[in-house]
């Protein structure tokens, strides 16, 4: 069975220290339902191979990569699924995740809301930690930078808080985009609804976007520079919402 479910990925990264607590590996799984401009990770998002992009394994394969750096990981390192999307290949995930903690490895899942809950239901109780991105809470703007609107994306967020999971929200900082403060307020507000006092902020570049044209993508790069500022002036605005911020 684990021979005949393969995923397609983009990459294993290895000594990962920004993906989750301690040590990690982190697998970028390819196919993405979002089209953000400032996507990172532009090459993960089309859910086919592309030339020099994309690899199929098995869940063999993959576990014998995430388990060379077992000795690395310590009490708090592990294996991350991000992306892409990673639970867009949920079949591949139900066999993976649970062969990982059997090796005694810990799993942790960064995603961007947008899924099925039934695909992520039964990996729940094997995963360590999830890290969930609200981008936009204003529905018709997050259609608008996202393609998508966050309908499906909030309801998973309160779903997955309700069911007890371990959650760190994100926020990625585009200038004039998420950043502005009635797009903090109401995040701050949402958080405070789900009675969430945590949230890491993603401090934006644009190195993603040099990467569009190069791919082939109908996606208008944002060609916003960094603001050195953006970033304490957000962590001011939240901590004063009472919530503890990390960056």
């Amino acid at each position: 069975m684990t021979d005949q479910v393969r995923a397609l990925v983009v990459d294993v990264q290895r000594f990962s220290v920004h993906d989750g607590p301690g040590i990690r590996t982190t697998v970028f799984f390819k196919g993405c339902p979002l089209r953000c401009a400032w996507c990172q990770n532009p090459e993960s998002l089309r859910p086919e191979p592309e030339p020099n992009v994309g690899r199929w394994v098995t869940v063999d394969e993959l576990l014998e990569e995430v388990r060379r750096d077992g000795t690395f990981y310590g009490a708090d390192g592990g294996v991350t699924l991000s992306g892409g999307e990673p639970t867009l290949q949920h079949e591949f995930l139900r066999l993976f995740v649970p062969r990982c903690v059997k090796a005694g490895l810990s799993v942790g899942l960064q995603t961007c809301g947008a899924y099925s809950h039934s695909a992520l239901e039964s990996l729940l109780g094997d995963l360590g930690f999830v890290y969930f991105d609200l981008k936009l809470m204003d529905r018709a703007a997050h259609k608008q930078h996202t393609s998508a609107d966050n309908r499906t994306i909030l309801a998973n967020a309160r779903r997955l808080v309700a069911d007890g999971t371990t959650v760190l929200f994100r926020i990625p900082l585009i200038p004039s985009i998420t950043d502005t403060p009635d797009n903090l307020s109401a995040t701050a507000d949402f958080l405070e609804e789900l009675d969430q006092e945590r949230i890491h902020l993603l401090a934006y570049h644009p190195l993603g976007e040099a990467k569009l044209a190069r791919l082939g993508f109908p996606i208008a790069p944002l060609g916003l520079s960094p603001d050195p500022e953006a970033l304490p002036r957000a962590v001011s605005f939240l901590e004063s919402r009472g919530l503890t911020v990390s960056t």
